[in-house]
């Protein structure tokens, strides 16, 4: 490995934090803020220079944006001047010029590609961080750290999870939350069937719970089908297909699905 990698060699030692992600978009976020700020207090030289920088990077911006709407106009310019006379009623039929910023095949293979990511529950209501977690205090008496949390919500953690060590263990997944299977059920042949579930795919709600597999209402989910005998296109038997969470598992006790067709 190269010198000066030291923070590449680390993830790839001991991974990201649990709240990587979360951290990247919130400093992408204050992107715009910062811009503002340093185009406001800064004075003289380094006003001028970062002046300039913003104004390239503007003039770049909006070059990419004309080359994206030129790029979808269809049609010729229209001539001029005409060489023969041009009867009056033909005079809008001559060149024809669509200005339109999409075609009609763009929009249809995009209403194509939202039909196929649509999901049973388009909307869910968002799990703020204090009704999903408690917090537990740790540490000696007179010394007690409030850095741990309880998960308090229902979970899937795989089948070869190990636990940390305790202290280093930030999150605890309690073993009575964790679910191993769901009641998925079929939408074209209204089946439901109890499947072991591979993985969480993505949790609304936060991308931490994602990592933490917090299972949740409107959760994307991964099942294992191998034994409902769906095959795909090329004719091999599915192993896993995607299905979302229709039930408020903490309530009922159960995990109940829709398969994602």
């Amino acid at each position: 490995m190269p010198q000066n990698e030291y923070i590449e060699r680390h993830r790839k030692l001991h991974g990201k934090r649990l709240d990587h992600e979360e951290r990247t978009r919130k400093k992408a976020a204050r992107e715009g803020h910062k811009q503002s700020e340093n185009a406001q207090n800064l004075r003289g030289l380094r006003a001028k220079l970062y002046a300039k920088q913003r104004h390239s990077q503007k003039i770049q911006m909006r070059k990419t944006i004309k080359q994206h709407e030129e790029r979808n106009v269809k049609g010729a310019p229209a001539e001029s001047e005409p060489s023969n006379p041009i009867p009056s009623y033909l005079l809008d039929r001559a060149n024809p010029t669509s200005a339109k910023a999409l075609s009609s095949q763009i929009k249809s293979k995009r209403a194509e590609k939202a039909a196929r990511f649509s999901v049973p529950i388009p909307k869910v209501k968002g799990i703020s961080e204090e009704e999903l977690f408690k917090v537990v205090k740790t540490g000696k008496k007179v010394h007690k750290k409030g850095w741990k949390r309880v998960v308090t919500k229902p979970t899937f953690v795989g089948p070869d999870f190990t636990r940390r060590p305790v202290k280093y263990e930030r999150f605890i997944r309690p073993m009575g939350l964790r679910y191993k299977k769901a009641n998925v059920t079929h939408p074209t042949l209204n089946v439901t069937v109890q499947l072991p579930i591979l993985g969480v795919k993505k949790n609304p709600s936060n991308p931490l719970y994602t990592q933490l597999g917090v299972l949740s209402k409107g959760t994307i989910i991964e099942v294992n089908v191998s034994d409902l005998g769906m095959v795909t296109a090329s004719g091999k038997i599915a192993w896993g297909r995607y299905a979302q969470i229709t039930n408020n598992p903490e309530n009922d006790g159960c995990l109940n699905a829709v398969l994602l067709v």
